[in-house]
C-alpha cells in the first residue's frame, strides 16, 4: 500500500506518496492523488518534501529523486519527456508530441499532462500553448503562474 504524507507550500497543501521505494504522486487539490494510502511520512517522503522546500527557496533547479508515476506507455514516454525540460524554460504541447515521436498528438499530450501523477518533480507547470499563453493545471492558474514566476520564467 502506497504510504502518503501532506505537507504545507507557499501556495497550497500538498501529499507526497510513495511506494516500493519510489515518489508516485505528488497531489493537491483536484490533481492525481492515489486511490489508496495509509498516512505515514517515510524517509523517501521527508527527502522529496526536503528537495521541494529546496526548490521553493530556488535552492534547487533538478530533483533527485526515484520516481514510479503509473501510466499508460504514453503518458509514461509524455511525462519522460517533461523531465527534459530546463529548469527556467517552456515547451508548448506540440514540442512535446514531436519529442515523443507523434508531431499531431498536441491533444493526447495535453491530457497526459493533466494525468502526470508527479506534478512539479514532473515539470507539466512548463508546458504552455503554441500561442505562447499559460494553460490549465491541475492545482489552479494561480499556482501555475508561481512556480514559473519562482522559476524566473515569468517576471
Amino acid at each position: 500500500m502506497k504510504k502518503a504524507f501532506y505537507y504545507e507550500t507557499p501556495l497550497v497543501k500538498i501529499g507526497i506518496a510513495e511506494e516500493h521505494g519510489a515518489i508516485t504522486n505528488i497531489f493537491f487539490g483536484t490533481s492525481v492523488a492515489p486511490e489508496e494510502f495509509e498516512t505515514a511520512e517515510t524517509p523517501l517522503i521527508r527527502k522529496a518534501h526536503k528537495q521541494l522546500q529546496e526548490y521553493f527557496s530556488k535552492k534547487r533547479t533538478v530533483f533527485d529523486l526515484p520516481l514510479a508515476p503509473e501510466g499508460t506507455a504514453f503518458e509514461r514516454d509524455v511525462w519522460d519527456a517533461l523531465l527534459t525540460i530546463p529548469y527556467g524554460k517552456v515547451r508548448t504541447y506540440g514540442d512535446i508530441a514531436a519529442k515523443v515521436g507523434n508531431p499531431k498528438a498536441c491533444r493526447a499530450v495535453g491530457r497526459a499532462n493533466g494525468a502526470n501523477p508527479i506534478s512539479i518533480i514532473i515539470p507539466c507547470h512548463r508546458v504552455i500553448g503554441a500561442n505562447g499563453k499559460l494553460t490549465g493545471y491541475s492545482a489552479g492558474m494561480e499556482f501555475k503562474e508561481f512556480l514559473l514566476k519562482l522559476e524566473d520564467y515569468l517576471k
